[in-house]
């Protein structure tokens, strides 16, 4: 559903825990964009993956992200700001270069299976998305 309406440029940041089950959602959208889910993967020491569906997937895991100043070596904000659909796992490690307006989504476990998403909108973009997403649910 949340593919269904990205289009290009649009910034998904990813909110949880580990095993909260943000990797799961990123193949799920990833899928929705015509990518093979099994291309997407938890990297253990790659901070970007690049992929290609109806729109070209930036595909960011910032689990091992320890200074957000580290991300400024992969010129990120030209990712960011591209003709791509973003999605950022782990984006509470962006801090203070936390795209200013995105998607958000914050995955809550509550249960061994069972996730509660709790989705917010920073600026008008996203605003609508959201509103889109309200009213498939």
């Amino acid at each position: 559903m949340i593919a269904g309406n990205l289009a290009k440029g649009d910034i998904v940041c990813l909110f949880g825990s580990l095993g909260a089950g943000k990797t799961v959602l990123v193949k799920g959208i990833a899928e929705g964009l015509g990518i093979k889910k099994r291309e997407i993967i938890s990297p253990t020491f790659v901070l970007l993956q690049e992929h290609r569906g109806r729109v070209p997937f930036y595909h960011f895991d910032l689990y091992r992200l320890t200074n957000p100043k580290d991300i400024l070596d992969l010129g990120y904000e030209d990712y960011l700001y591209d003709d791509a659909v973003t999605v950022i796992e782990w984006a509470d490690r962006l801090k203070y270069l936390l795209p200013k307006e995105c998607l958000s989504v914050e995955l809550v476990i509550k249960g061994a299976v069972l996730r509660l998403l709790r989705i917010s909108a920073a600026g008008s973009r996203y605003k609508q998305l959201l509103s889109l997403l309200e009213r498939e649910k």
